[in-house]
């Protein structure tokens, strides 16, 4: 019985472990060939050694079970090893079809405390690590495509969080590349259909060693059952979004986790107000603004309303 991966290729960013490990192993599981890519350090803020093992660990278990995988312990961040990941996809399988981007890490700091080095490493690993992989594989995609002639196979599936959506306080980076790699999403979503080509972006809440912390007071089930926030409640999305049944999905935004998912609507405007002149003065903006906004909670902002509520024991 044929799978509905089967005969396509991907690539999984961060896969050692965590969600990108859980990923790698559904698409693998749904008859995909895959590159596993991790850069191996130990530390979730990125510190440490980079090592191979996480990659080939995840490698090692696909082809256990019967799938085809390799490793790849790179860094993603940077343009030249991003190349050469989507390269080594094309060297060993013949092409790429399939692109999960997951590598992330978090260095927390509120914003008046945060130095230019913490900014600048999360949205380099996020942000850039996304734009370096996605360049190089449309790159593939576009050159197969004028050569057919036809659109190609291809998707990509990015990964955001619900942290750009409401804001997260000690955590301006993450949420600021967050809400970049949604922008870069759409963007690629919208240049790279001609060619056959699906982008679309989650945004998944799991247990993993990047979130430990946040979801510390989330108790684990004490019956043996699933954990809500294990990842593998978020692959079969990404499996599914990677299959040739999400052809007409693309440019979406989707939450994922504990078996469920929701769709996310582009932002709607919430209230219009139009000046009684030919212009606003500043004396009619503060009686429409001010009074608007009066009734709000002191720290409430835009998107400040959670997508979906998790219950916490």
């Amino acid at each position: 019985m044929s799978l509905p991966l089967d005969g396509l290729s991907a690539i999984v960013t961060g896969a050692g472990r965590g969600l990108g490990r859980a990923e790698a192993l559904e698409l693998a599981r749904l008859g995909a060939s895959v590159v596993v890519n991790d850069y191996g350090r130990p530390g979730r803020d990125g510190s440490g050694e980079a090592s191979a093992t996480p990659a080939e660990e995840v490698a090692s278990q696909i082809r256990t079970a019967g799938g085809s995988a390799v490793a790849h312990h790179g860094d993603v961040s940077d343009f030249a090893s991003a190349r050469g990941l989507v390269e080594l996809a094309v060297t060993s399988y013949g092409k790429l079809d399939i692109l999960v981007n997951n590598a992330g890490i978090l260095r927390d700091r509120m914003v008046f405390s945060m130095t230019e080095s913490e900014w600048d490493s999360v949205i380099r690993v996020h942000l850039k690590g996304h734009f370096n992989t996605t360049h190089f594989a449309s790159v593939h995609w576009r050159e197969r495509s004028k050569a057919a002639g036809r659109p190609v196979y291809g998707r990509i599936v990015n990964t955001s969080s619900e942290a750009f959506l409401a804001g997260s306080a000690g955590q301006p980076n993450y949420a600021a590349a967050k809400g970049g790699i949604v922008g870069l999403t759409t963007s690629t979503a919208l240049a790279l259909a001609k060619y056959g080509v699906t982008a679309n972006v989650i945004c998944p809440r799991a247990r993993t060693r990047m979130t430990e912390d946040v979801f510390a007071g989330f108790a684990e089930p004490v019956n043996g059952g699933l954990d809500p926030l294990a990842p593998e409640h978020v692959s079969p999305l990404v499996g599914y979004l990677a299959s040739p049944a999400a052809a007409k999905v693309n440019g979406q935004l989707l939450v994922v986790h504990g078996g469920m998912v929701a769709i996310v609507e582009r932002p709607r405007v919430a209230a219009k107000f139009d000046t009684s002149k030919e212009a606003f003065s500043y004396e009619e903006l503060d009686g429409l603004l001010t009074s608007h906004f009066a009734g709000r909670a002191e720290n409430e902002t835009f998107g400040a309303t959670e997508v979906l509520a998790l219950k916490r024991d």
